[in-house]
């Protein structure tokens, strides 16, 4: 990533002409080791260095989502510093529902629940949602009550949008290639397990080595 960073600023410089100010956002914490906030390489004595500026989500105090505000930010409050408390999480869920731009993104919020929450919570939070998702374009078909076997439920659906939206905002556009192939998969927790790996993975190399 510290590579590509450097890759990334000189590309923009040159299109755009006007300084860059390079920002590595880290969304999940996987481990305690220094984060490293420049790269260096050296070519035959020349060295060329690269700064930037790292920010840890889970350093962020929950409360500026709200007080900035910044609604970019409500999807990703429970992995915030101060975010596990469910009242943050209603709140978050009815701003979110308030804004049409913004409402597709509650599934991102239950999704990042699961690292940090039970399951009989995360499965609560869904059920709020629910009258939200019925009308998402991110479920195409939503899980039927009574439904013996379903053909694709709406919870397979979020997350494959998910994955989706998260390999683009990480990786770039070019990452959206691997989409066909992860649209063939229909097991929900192989899928839940993919869109871990999309956050904690470094780059779109080891995310495809992963996969």
């Amino acid at each position: 990533m510290p590579r590509r960073m450097r890759a990334y600023a000189a590309l923009a410089e040159e299109k755009y002409n006007l300084p860059t100010y390079p920002v590595l956002i880290n969304i999940l914490k996987t481990g305690n080791n220094e984060i490293p906030t420049s790269f260096t390489s050296n070519i035959a004595g020349l060295r060329a260095i690269q700064d930037y500026r790292v920010i840890n989500l889970w350093e962020i105090d929950v409360n500026i989502a709200f007080q900035q505000p910044l609604p970019s930010l409500l999807p990703f409050v429970l992995i915030l510093k101060g975010g596990e408390n469910e009242s943050i999480i209603r709140e978050a869920l009815q701003i979110l529902r308030a804004d049409e731009q913004l409402n597709q993104l509650e599934t991102v919020l239950a999704f990042f629940a699961t690292f940090v929450l039970e399951n009989t919570l995360v499965q609560e939070i869904m059920r709020w949602d629910m009258p939200v998702l019925r009308e998402s374009p991110w479920y195409q078909e939503v899980l039927r009550e009574g439904e013996a076997r379903g053909e694709v439920s709406g919870e397979l659906r979020g997350i494959l949008s998910a994955i989706e939206i998260n390999l683009e905002l990480k990786f770039s556009d070019r990452a959206l290639q691997l989409m066909p192939q992860i649209n063939q998969i229909q097991d929900l927790e192989r899928l839940k397990t993919i869109l871990r790996n999309v956050v904690t993975a470094n780059t779109i190399e080891e995310f495809q080595q992963i996969l």
